[in-house]
């Protein structure tokens, strides 16, 4: 009988089983699902445009002298992109890793303006080398006590969130990093998939992340119907930037991309990633300074 995948096995406990996997076919499936669901952002929220600190990022490489042969290889890759414009401050399409070893990140994330108090999307998959696949609908408002807020937007996704966690497919991961756990919303997604069972669970991933996808555009649009009091803006635009810092500046990955490209390069690519000049920007007009904290 096969063993049930402990749900706090760590990254490198799953690397170190199955270090050098080439993974570049399931890397070009489930890239192509976020790059499909990047072109429908593009598609329906107007005005957006490169920002100018994602420039020659789209694709990069890290190379070292193999240890064997000391001829030079790739030992860490990846592709970064982002935009903003006036109704999404920060969007972000980015991949990093590498395909012929195990590891890979990928990432879609919509901070959207505070126009709306609509949860921010953000999905990831990965490799390590299993499937990994975490998505979170981000809440704006304190879901504890604004139960209105829970309801309209996580009440409406709660059968789709217990089909998806009651599929034996696919095992819950636990996020070692206390922030990452209390940044989990009432219907995140946080599984991992067997090795060899990817011809069958990247087409449910797919209809998954699909269907969150359109349902968070269409809350979207039809918050953009009544915009919110320009009084409610500011103090949503600092608890979104805090948001968005810590939950990329605080993930236990970041450890990882460190040991292959050294903390320098990790902290610069970091801050394209976050959007930190946008942040700065954006509210150094609006009387407001959160990257000082």
């Amino acid at each position: 009988m096969t063993q049930p995948v402990s749900q706090t096995k760590t990254i490198h406990e799953f690397l170190a089983e199955n270090p050098n996997v080439d993974v570049t076919d399931v890397h070009r499936q489930l890239y192509g699902i976020l790059s499909d669901l990047k072109d429908r952002v593009m598609e329906e929220i107007p005005g957006l445009e490169p920002q100018q600190a994602s420039i020659g990022l789209d694709y990069w490489a890290n190379e070292a002298p193999n240890k064997d042969t000391g001829e030079m290889e790739t030992t860490f890759e990846g592709s970064m992109q982002t935009w903003t414009g006036p109704h999404a401050e920060h969007v972000a399409n980015s991949w990093i890793g590498n395909r012929k070893a195990s590891i890979l990140d990928m990432n879609l994330q919509v901070f959207l303006s505070q126009e709306t108090d609509v949860p921010h999307f953000v999905m990831v998959f990965g490799t390590i080398p299993q499937i990994f696949f975490y998505s979170e609908l981000v809440g704006r408002r304190d879901t504890r006590t604004d139960i209105d807020y829970l309801e309209k937007y996580f009440g409406a996704e709660n059968d789709d969130f217990l089909k998806m966690r009651g599929d034996t497919r696919f095992d819950w991961s636990v996020s070692h990093g206390t922030y990452m756990r209390a940044l989990n919303g009432p219907n995140t997604h946080s599984y991992t998939a067997p090795l060899g069972t990817e011809a069958e669970v990247i087409p449910i991933l797919r209809e998954v992340a699909t269907k969150r996808f359109e349902t968070w555009l269409g809350w979207w649009k039809e918050a953009m119907k009544n915009p919110l009091p320009e009084s409610e803006r500011k103090e949503l635009m600092e608890r979104d930037h805090l948001l968005r810092r810590y939950g990329y500046e605080l993930d236990p990955m970041n450890k990882i991309s460190e040991g292959f490209l050294g903390k320098e390069r990790v902290q610069e690519l970091l801050a394209v990633r976050v959007g930190r000049e946008q942040i700065r920007e954006i509210e150094a007009t609006n009387g407001i300074d959160t990257l000082s904290r």
